[in-house]
């Protein structure tokens, strides 16, 4: 809904280095969790591994669409990220009900 009607969102420089930090941080852990499951012979760990690299995707994402606001006036790029997470939520949601039955 944004997209079309235009809002142009400001960019926020503190939102931007949270941002960075927070896919920085996921992808650690992501590294960390699927290392320690593997020496662990831990399928659970291993696959929370797999979990948190995709938060790390999806924070990249969102850094994405920030940073292309900030950097170039794209306002359309932030609300864009948006509508990846929507996208692959409703995916994982999907998928969580059709494997129910």
């Amino acid at each position: 809904m944004v997209l079309v009607s235009g809002y142009h969102p400001r960019h926020s420089v503190p939102g931007i280095i949270w941002t960075a930090a927070t896919a920085a941080a996921m992808f650690t852990l992501a590294s960390g969790k699927a290392r320690t499951g593997r020496a662990l012979n831990n399928p659970v760990l291993r696959t929370e591994g797999r979990v948190t690299m995709i938060d790390g995707i999806l924070a990249t994402a969102v850094l994405l669409g920030l940073t292309l606001n900030a950097a170039f006036g794209w306002w359309w790029a932030d609300p864009a990220a948006g509508y990846v997470l929507v996208f692959y939520a409703a995916r994982e949601v999907r998928e969580i009900f059709s494997a129910h039955h």
